[in-house]
């Protein structure tokens, strides 16, 4: 494992000189090559290289054990203990850095959220998820776009499409998918009692052309008067657009726009990202057939997360993580959950393959 870090190391050092280079640099397709292969690379040699300069430190360190002076060798000593700590925490630094990254992880989100059993009041908290996950995206200046909402009639959404565009979207939201439960009070309800209501979250990578090839041939198109809230356009001309793959049956509707045209497109967009999230579960499900389903059915029991507002409490049930600042986690304040999710799937991936020590 050594040597493949002081390969890694080889080709960074190799890579900031092609950086330099006049003649790289007039071929900007190599060079933004050169510059993404740079930066990845850059998350692990300077960590190799702390790693080194503490294990020379150590060595140095051992050496004074040899020294006639009692004194000396007790500071030896200490000065060992603290090295050997600071060794043992790069190399699990390392390992999670050497681990293979999800190349999906870069990919814009197709974010889906749909109320499940609870009746107005899941529609509600599909409404209050979608807020939560939006301010998260703008703190982390990301650009959130609705592709397709249902309107509940208590507030909130049955359902709601959004498309979120940044670096490192899908790497934040991938653990997201599943249900999530809330236990509140209603507005509505007189006697005070605590109901429970589920919504369905799921992440899907946005596709792009290079991850599937779709037949035109097998798309059907259906245009319709959009409905709802809007502008003067609305339910007067025929933009809504409905997609359909007809070997599959996927189907993907956007009628946010105006234009018919933009309509079509963003529900494309939709369309192949399913479509691609449908073909990658099935190849994991042969892989793994007991593997259950992303969303799972949308009732009480397949949860993932539960809000308790009248504890102020979040506890996510993969991990065993309860926060008592359910206030905050509403308005977006979500990354402690997410660095969570990511060190414990990381800590799992760890003991399927072989590090170092």
């Amino acid at each position: 494992m050594i040597e493949k870090l002081k390969g890694i190391e080889e080709r960074y050092v190799k890579l900031e000189h092609l950086l330099s280079d006049p003649e790289v640099i007039k071929d900007q397709t190599k060079y933004q090559k050169y510059v993404k292969e740079h930066g990845e690379l850059n998350r692990i040699v300077p960590v190799f290289r702390t790693y080194e300069q503490v294990q020379s430190q150590l060595e140095e360190a051992q050496d004074l054990l040899k020294d006639p002076d009692s004194e000396i060798r007790g500071m030896a000593r200490d000065e060992i203990v603290s090295l050997e700590k600071q060794a043992e925490t790069l190399i699990s630094k390392l390992n999670v850095l050497l681990m293979p990254r999800d190349p999906r992880d870069d990919k814009n989100v197709i974010l889906e959220i749909r109320a499940g059993t609870g009746g107005e009041e899941a529609g509600i908290f599909a409404g209050d998820l979608f807020r939560m996950y939006s301010r998260y995206a703008e703190n982390k200046n990301w650009n959130v776009e609705v592709i397709e909402k249902n309107d509940s009639s208590a507030g909130g959404f049955k359902e709601i499409v959004s498309l979120i565009q940044g670096k490192g979207v899908f790497g934040a939201f991938k653990y997201e998918s599943g249900t999530h439960r809330v236990q509140r009070v209603p507005e509505t309800e007189t006697q005070g009692r605590i109901h429970t209501s589920a919504v369905t979250v799921a992440v899907l990578p946005e596709a792009e052309d290079i991850d599937i090839e779709i037949n035109p041939a097998d798309i059907k198109v259906d245009v319709f008067r959009a409905s709802g809230p809007g502008g003067q356009s609305v339910n007067t001309t025929d933009s809504a657009v409905r997609v359909t793959h007809v070997p599959t049956g996927v189907v993907a509707t956007c009628q946010d726009e105006k234009s018919q045209h933009k309509n079509k497109a963003k529900a494309l967009g939709v369309l192949k990202s399913r479509i691609l999230d449908a073909r990658m579960r099935e190849e994991e499900a042969k892989r793994a057939a007991d593997r259950k389903g992303q969303v799972g059915t949308g009732d009480r029991s397949g949860r993932i997360r539960t809000y308790n507002f009248p504890q102020g409490r979040m506890t996510d049930h993969r991990i065993g993580l309860t926060l008592y600042k359910l206030d905050s986690i509403m308005e977006g304040d979500i990354q402690a959950i997410i660095d969570e999710l990511k060190t414990f799937h990381q800590a799992r991936a760890l003991q399927k393959n072989h590090t170092f020590a």
